[in-house]
């Protein structure tokens, strides 16, 4: 029997013939599928991913635009090795290849610089100082050493020659110098008069004369609105006492500042505004 005859007038024929279509067509939807997904993927079309970083966000924009790509900030950190605003990090990597239409992930430098509350440091050993601040991302640049009762104890924390308060906010990355203990001293100092003085100007005062603050008590428990309010109204031992450097000076705060007054020796109130 001639194959045309099968083909045409068997019924194992005609379900051969029609197997043969079906695979001609199937073989059709593959080449046409191929040919789709290698010009939808752009097959062995890579582009040259530039090099952004250390670019402010906006022109490294441009330049990865121009290039068919595109740019998403992920996250950001802060360095003051570079200059705030610019990509310190990107991927995929410069001169790597990528296919035209990615995108190219950048960590950029923060753009404002972070504050850092100052944390109360004060009769704290300066070791444990140092690494608080270190945590922080604050850095100790030098350590100053003054008369005190207890060695090695931080009495305080100095920036640009002046004193910084508890709470007081920071750059990060900024230097600090701490101001510590080396036990007492040999020197004879006269306590000074700090009825009226605020706490850290009584502070600052007491370093400048080689003594150390010892406790300090409100007659009223200060809130953060009103704790600048409250005056020195009371000191152990009182102005003019003769002790060695590095002694403690008790200090007792009141927002009344009728309360603050000057106990003369001979028992006399006297005002001292």
């Amino acid at each position: 029997m001639k194959l045309s005859t099968f083909l045409n007038q068997t019924k194992a024929g005609f379900v051969v013939k029609n197997l043969f279509a079906a695979l001609v067509v199937v073989l059709i939807a593959l080449f046409v599928l191929l040919a789709w997904l290698k010009r939808y993927t752009e097959h062995g079309i890579e582009i040259e991913v530039p090099n952004i970083t250390g670019m402010y966000l906006e022109e490294a924009r441009m330049a990865v635009e121009s290039n068919g790509l595109h740019i998403e900030v992920i996250d950001s950190t802060f360095s003051r090795k570079v200059p705030l605003g610019t990509i310190v990090e990107q991927n995929p990597v410069a001169e790597s290849h990528s296919k035209h239409g990615r995108t190219i992930y950048v960590i950029i430098n923060s753009q404002t610089v972070r504050q850092i509350p100052l944390p109360d440091l004060h009769d704290i050993s300066y070791r444990q100082a140092e690494a608080t601040l270190k945590s922080l991302g604050i850095n100790v640049a030098d350590y100053e050493y003054e008369p005190s009762e207890y060695k090695d104890l931080v009495l305080d924390v100095r920036q640009n020659d002046r004193t910084v308060a508890p709470g007081e906010r920071l750059d990060e990355g900024s230097s600090v110098v701490l101001v510590v203990g080396r036990g007492k001293g040999t020197e004879k100092v006269t306590v000074p008069q700090l009825c009226g003085k605020h706490l850290q100007e009584a502070r600052s005062l007491l370093l400048s004369m080689y003594l150390t603050l010892g406790i300090y008590e409100y007659d009223e428990n200060p809130t953060p609105e009103t704790a600048d309010l409250y005056v020195v109204y009371k000191q152990e031992p009182t102005a003019g006492t003769v002790i060695v450097e590095g002694s403690h000076v008790n200090l007792y705060l009141s927002k009344d500042i009728e309360k603050a007054i000057v106990v003369s020796e001979d028992g006399n109130d006297e005002d001292f505004f």
